[in-house]
């Protein structure tokens, strides 16, 4: 699993015409899942996420987290993380993984960052959507399980 993580003022997703996530200051989440991912990848990405201390303590040093905060996740899956670009011009994405298998591990990551009571709002998986963003910083982190 790859997550692109943003610490935003405001993050929104819409599809089509509709609003389907918007949050106020916190993390914008883009997830991509690959073949062979399982949930100890998904448990993993969700513990960092929500305590990856990014957000300045009042010395202005990066030294709290999204959970300490309580600020808001915005979670939008995205499998063009794994295109292999290596060999010609459009991307390969053959270690993306299939789209039944990926939903599953993307619910379950939702789900999981919801136990943890911060604010969660998604994508809808497997749409073309329009994400705004104001990135804060900007900061913007990548991590693979």
């Amino acid at each position: 699993m790859r997550a692109v993580i943003q610490r935003v003022k405001e993050a929104q997703v819409t599809c089509g015409e509709s609003l389907s996530g918007r949050i106020d200051r916190g993390l914008m989440v883009l997830l991509g899942i690959k073949k062979g991912d399982t949930r100890h990848d998904m448990e993993y990405l969700v513990n960092k996420i929500v305590n990856l201390r990014i957000f300045e303590d009042k010395n202005g040093k990066m030294n709290l987290s999204a959970l300490e905060m309580k600020f808001d996740i915005l979670v939008v899956s995205e499998f063009t993380l794994y295109g292999d670009c290596r060999k010609g011009f459009r991307p390969n994405f053959q270690d993306s993984a299939p789209a039944e298998e990926a939903q599953r591990l993307y619910d379950q990551f939702i789900e999981k960052i919801k136990e943890s009571g911060l604010k969660i709002a998604s994508g809808v998986f497997k749409a073309m959507m329009d994400v705004a963003l104001v990135n804060d910083g900007p900061v913007t982190i990548i991590i693979d399980s």
